[in-house]
């Protein structure tokens, strides 16, 4: 780790920020508070470094993102977002102050005790915003559609079909009719709002394909697409919240990053071992898992996963025809050997890790080129 004259610890909130600083052989002193802002944050590396010292600067990671991380850099001083579950923390303390926070990071900055996260580059930050807003539409709509389905069953009209939420069932609905008309007016405001957020999720989707074959990762998105139970939402998914794939030295490293490896708690000649430790990134997580579901049929090329492998180079190919005939006899053997399906779809779900990790390493991401 490189040496710096002063080691800055800032937590940040929505309009202040509470600093702490570290000299290399000092006490550690709170600073105080400053406005959180772009004008305030110049003034205080100006006053900071004025004699030419080496500063660095460190904030947890939060719902602020990372605009003072790029403000910093930008002006060429060194900064790390930390993880906040990755902090050190003495089981003893119970007062926690904006004041003790900066201090704390600051000294344990200085002792290089702090993990900092991978930060995304703004076009990187923008794919993740898009998933992450279908994936609130998603959730808007599924609530609305309980709400619609909870009241037709309040009032006896129940759906005998084989399933919801298709053609067959909203031309149900058409037939449903209210003798009062208050209860016919509530009844298509919930339909019309189901049809709102279902019309937002195909608008944000189409966006998502239009944003990612721009991206330097269509590449690899295209390439992930070849894996079975990996469509394109998936596939975006993953490189919009992981990044370059490039950046993980080994398969384990990344699983490990998704939170898919087992917790352990071992001393001396005991060894326990736990459910997966289910750190990381969430949302990848979640994905990966509904994909794995999928290789509970047997390996098998269907015609959509054929024209998705016939768009990749026959490197990628061969790992994804090689990871379907793995991971489907590997959920088939978990299975017989009476696992939870949950277990076993966890399971497949960390192996499916390393082809992905694979294929990443195998697809270089498209390099910026000048326009003319």
């Amino acid at each position: 780790m490189e040496k710096f004259s002063k080691y800055v610890g800032l937590d940040v909130h929505k309009d202040t920020i509470a600093v702490a600083i570290a000299a290399e052989d000092s006490e550690v002193r709170f600073y105080g508070e400053i406005a959180n802002n772009p004008t305030a944050i110049i003034k205080l590396v100006k006053l900071l470094s004025k004699e030419g010292e080496l500063v660095a600067f460190c904030y947890e990671a939060g719902g602020c993102g990372y605009k003072i991380y790029r403000q910093l850099t930008a002006m060429g001083k060194e900064c790390i977002v930390v993880a906040p579950s990755l902090i050190p923390r003495k089981a003893g303390e119970r007062v926690k102050t904006d004041r003790r926070d900066s201090i704390n990071l600051a000294r344990l900055y200085r002792a290089g005790e702090l993990t900092p996260v991978w930060v995304p580059e703004d076009e990187q930050e923008a794919l993740r915003d898009l998933t992450r807003a279908r994936e609130d539409m998603k959730h808007f709509e599924r609530q609305a559609k309980q709400r619609l389905l909870a009241f037709l069953l309040r009032h006896g009209w129940v759906y005998s079909g084989k399933a919801r939420w298709t053609h067959a069932h909203y031309r149900w609905m058409e037939t449903v009719k209210f003798d009062r008309q208050a209860q016919q007016i509530v009844f298509q405001e919930y339909k019309d709002i189901v049809n709102s957020f279902g019309t937002r999720v195909e608008e944000i989707e189409s966006q998502m394909q239009i944003h990612a074959k721009e991206s330097l990762s269509w590449p690899v998105i295209e390439s992930l697409m070849s894996l079975r139970g990996v469509n394109f939402i998936t596939a975006f998914t993953l490189i919009a919240e992981i990044g370059d794939l490039q950046r993980f030295a080994s398969a384990p490293k990344l699983m490990a990053y998704l939170g898919l490896v087992p917790s352990e708690r071992s001393s001396g000649n005991s060894v326990r071992r736990g459910g997966i430790t289910k750190t990381g990134n969430s949302h990848v997580r979640r994905v990966l898992i509904e994909a794995a579901w999928t290789y509970r049929f047997a390996a098998r090329r269907t015609p959509i996963i054929q024209r998705r492998m016939d768009k990749v180079p026959a490197a990628i190919q061969e790992i994804s025809w090689s990871a379907q005939k793995r991971l489907c006899q590997r959920y088939k053997t978990l299975q017989t050997n009476g696992k939870l399906k949950v277990q076993v779809c966890t399971a497949v779900a960390r192996e499916l890790t390393g082809f992905i990790w694979a294929i990443g390493q195998a697809t270089p991401m498209m390099k910026n080129t000048p326009t003319n």
